[in-house]
Formats: C-alpha cells, structure tokens, sequence
C-alpha cells in the first residue's frame, strides 16, 4: 500500500450529497479481475451515457478536473452497499483523498485499509472549498497527513481529527495485514510458547 504523507493535486468538486458505492462501482463491475483496467471503471455511469459518449455535465470530464487526484464532496460520501470495490477503483484512477463532511461508515474503514485518506471537515468549510474550485478549475488543494490540516486553493488552511492509529498506518503504507506482520517475530515466539505450554496436556492423552 502506498503511504500517505502530503499529498498536493487537483481538486474536483461533487456538489452532491449521498454519491454511494454503486455510483462509484457500477455493480456489473463489482467481479472484474483488478487489473489495469479497474480504475477506468470508476463513476462510470455518471461519466458515460450507455453507447459510451461523455456525460459533459460531470465534472470529471470537464476541462481543469480530468486529472483531479483529490474530491472534495458533500455529505455521506461512499454509503450504501459495502463494496470494498468502491475504493479500489478509487485508488486505481490515481485518488488519493477525499474531503467530505461526512462518509458511509463501511466506505471509510475500506479506505484506510486501501491507503485513501477520507478526510471530515466542517459543512461551511467543505462547501468553501467546492466554490473556490468551481471558481478556478485545476486549482489544487494540498492534504497533509503529518500536520493534520488541508490547505485549499486560497491558501487557508483547515485542521481535521484522524484516529492515531490509523494515521500511523497511512504515514507507513501499512494495511491491517501489513500491520499485523510488524510483529511476526512476536506472534512467532507468542505460538511456540503456548505450544510448549501445552505439550503436557498433549502427551496426557496419549
């Protein structure tokens, strides 16, 4: 997993509250094998009318937003069905954060898991920064996981809370299981004790 320390890029704004795991992941997509191809399928029929011509109203297709690599979104971001999907696709097309007031609770356990940072911010504030966004297109916004803090287009800067441990494992590129190797030679050490411990018990019913 690749870690997150501070992360400058262009900014998308999604004026929409609710964009849930099926808009992101259309479910047809959902068995695909996760090749090079799985991060073309994001937003994909939000993107896409059905005989694959651009949607020109979304705002990824538009000029100044295609190679956006943050989302700065509305409330309940990623609800919906728990498709771990839904991130990996994200991560594929190259997102690494997403600013939201808020975010479907499963979405964002999968994002740490998948080293893309949801960020909680403020109503007032989120909605502050789409406007500055929509204002300049390709404008970009800086996330800084060490400092805790956003630094939008106008050069204001917004703290946000990040669970510690979690944080930890962003900076370090560590996923559950990458975390749980940290102390292999522990868990290691932990089974051979508790097998000796109970070689007694073993031999008893013989």
């Amino acid at each position: 997993m690749k870690p997150f320390i501070c992360v400058t890029a262009i900014a998308a704004p999604m004026d929409q509250d609710n964009i849930d795991t099926d808009q992101i992941l259309p479910a047809r997509h959902l068995m695909m094998p996760r090749d090079e191809l799985y991060g073309s399928y994001v937003f994909k029929d939000l993107r896409f009318d059905e005989d694959e011509n651009e949607n020109k109203n979304f705002i990824l297709n538009k000029e100044g937003f295609r190679s956006a690599k943050i989302i700065v979104a509305g409330d309940n971001f990623g609800c919906g069905s728990s498709r771990e999907g839904a991130v990996f696709t994200l991560v594929d097309a190259g997102f690494r954060a997403i600013i939201a007031t808020s975010f479907g609770d499963i979405f964002y356990n999968n994002s740490f898991n998948n080293g893309l940072l949801p960020v909680v911010l403020p109503e007032e504030t989120v909605r502050s920064l789409r406007q500055q966004l929509h204002n300049a297109p390709g404008a970009e916004i800086t996330v800084d996981l060490e400092e805790r803090k956003v630094t939008g287009p106008d050069q204001g800067t917004h703290a946000f809370d990040i669970d510690a441990h979690r944080r930890d494992r962003l900076l370090k590129g560590l996923d559950s299981v990458g975390y749980t190797m940290q102390f292999e030679d522990q868990i290691s050490s932990f089974e051979e004790n508790y097998l000796n411990n109970l070689s007694w018990e073993a031999n008893s019913n013989i």
